[in-house]
């Protein structure tokens, strides 16, 4: 990747803003991008560095055409680890986030299998949703996701699509990621008096796309006959601490009697990137 001049940097921050999202230029190499397809098959086949597991793992074995996903694929597979610290990424997201130290949320690993030039299902799909519906433990919603493609990906292949500006509309009833039937979570939404507009998020293989924890966003059906890979990097600024809410997966990773205000800053929290490194 060509180092970004401040200029494009300030550009590229402003875009965001507006908007709730961002597509980088090209970020992972060609062989990159092989090797974190690699480390998907691995994942799947269960076959992992260390002795560790993923911190949850969805693997429905009812239904092949069915969404896959792993989070925290960090702990199992060094390639990952590797990516989703990488400091080029974490830079990107520094800008985005207007901060000087990024860490590691968590991450994802997602296959969404295709099902071929078939019959429309919904099956594989990923319901509209927000994702600060599921952190309202951080005590900011300056959390951003970049979304790293692993071949090219548009709508033939059920590409992530957002809905620009929506991150401006606040916390919506939107816990939907579930939910394959995209009509009826945008009604449970209640966003009819919204500008509602759904922008396909195109990338070449090693682009990224960023989005805001409150930009809403889905996908729908893989057409292609390949599966739609992808690692999901999960970013929080500095300072990001504990809020007493809900209970969420991370809360444990502050041991086991955390408190409100605990930053969200040991070893399950990488850092991505610090501009005191520069």
């Amino acid at each position: 990747m060509k180092p970004i001049t401040a200029e494009q940097a300030k550009l590229d921050q402003q875009f965001y803003e507006e908007n709730g999202y961002w597509i980088s230029p090209v970020v992972f190499d060609a062989e990159e991008v092989e090797a974190l397809r690699k480390a998907h098959d691995r994942i799947w086949n269960q076959d992992f560095d260390g002795d560790a597991y993923p911190l949850t793992e969805w693997f429905p074995s009812d239904n092949p055409t069915r969404l896959r996903k792993v989070d925290n694929a960090w702990w199992i597979n060094d390639e990952v680890y590797k990516t989703v610290t990488a400091r080029k990424l974490g830079k990107l997201a520094a800008n985005l986030m207007n901060t000087s130290e990024v860490r590691v949320w968590y991450d994802q690993a997602i296959y969404k299998p295709g099902t071929g030039k078939g019959e429309q299902t919904s099956v594989g799909n990923v319901g509209w949703h927000q994702d600060y519906v599921y952190w309202q433990c951080t005590n900011t919603t300056n959390l951003v996701t970049a979304w790293i493609a692993l071949q090219d990906t548009d709508l033939s292949n059920g590409c992530m699509q957002v809905i620009p500006g929506s991150h401006k509309w606040g916390l919506l009833n939107s816990d939907g990621f579930f939910n394959t039937e995209l009509e009826a979570v945008k009604k449970q939404m209640e966003v009819d008096e919204k500008p509602w507009r759904e922008e396909p998020l195109i990338l070449k293989a090693g682009q990224v796309s960023f989005h805001h924890s409150y930009t809403i966003h889905g996908s729908r059906q893989n057409y292609s006959n390949d599966p739609r890979l992808s690692i999901v990097a999960h970013y929080i600024p500095q300072g990001t601490a504990y809020k007493r809410t809900q209970n969420v997966d991370n809360i444990r990773l502050l041991g086991p009697r955390p408190k409100e205000g605990d930053l969200y800053d040991n070893q399950y929290f990488p850092l991505a990137y610090s501009s005191s490194e520069e």
